[in-house]
């Protein structure tokens, strides 16, 4: 009668004390795995939300071509300074052949150049606010990190004193009988 109804309590051919606590406390090593699960869940949502896609040769190509025109620019630019200097007759009449182009050419060429370098200007400024957006998700890590450094230098000072100088004050060295003895051993 006592073994059946210890049997309908703790159940039969189990282990009922492993059954009977776990009602009571969490089974440790099935709730680290749960966590350990949990924290790789977290770590892979993370790595694929900030992870830098694998660049092609040809964008890799095409942006190294995206950064021709500006320096070309600017090098062209300089260029008609020096040749309006060094021969200015040439200089004049091919300014005089750009004065022909009709108006709304250079509205056009505007807009191509401003799309152009706008567009640029976007996309870069879009890859600098991923950057950040990547580095302030490790800064919530790093901080946490640091708290708990200097959580465990302010709470263990104390008790590392205590350790280093077992026989003496707090902070001041003890003898090592150990040592002392090799010491005078050697002579």
């Amino acid at each position: 009668m006592i073994r059946g109804a210890a049997g309908l309590l703790f159940g039969s051919g189990r282990n009922a004390v492993a059954e009977t606590v776990e009602l009571f406390r969490e089974n440790a090593e099935k709730g680290a795995m749960r966590d350990a699960a949990r924290s790789q869940a977290a770590l892979a949502q993370f790595a694929a939300e900030f992870a830098r896609p694998r660049r092609s040769a040809f964008d890799q190509v095409i942006d190294g071509m995206n950064r021709i025109p500006r320096p070309a620019m600017a090098l062209g630019t300089i260029g008609l300074f020096v040749t309006a200097m060094v021969d200015p007759i040439w200089f004049a009449s091919r300014m005089q052949g750009i004065a022909l182009v009709p108006e709304p050419l250079w509205w056009l060429l505007g807009a191509i150049v401003g799309f152009y370098f706008g567009a640029r200007h976007q996309a870069k400024g879009q890859d600098f606010q991923r950057s950040i957006a990547t580095t302030l998700a490790g800064a919530g890590h790093l901080t946490e990190g640091i708290a708990a450094l200097q959580s465990l230098q302010a709470g263990s000072e104390g008790e590392l004193r205590r350790i280093a100088a077992p026989g003496g004050s707090e902070g001041e060295p003890s003898s090592n009988a150990a040592l002392s003895e090799w010491r005078n051993s050697r002579g």
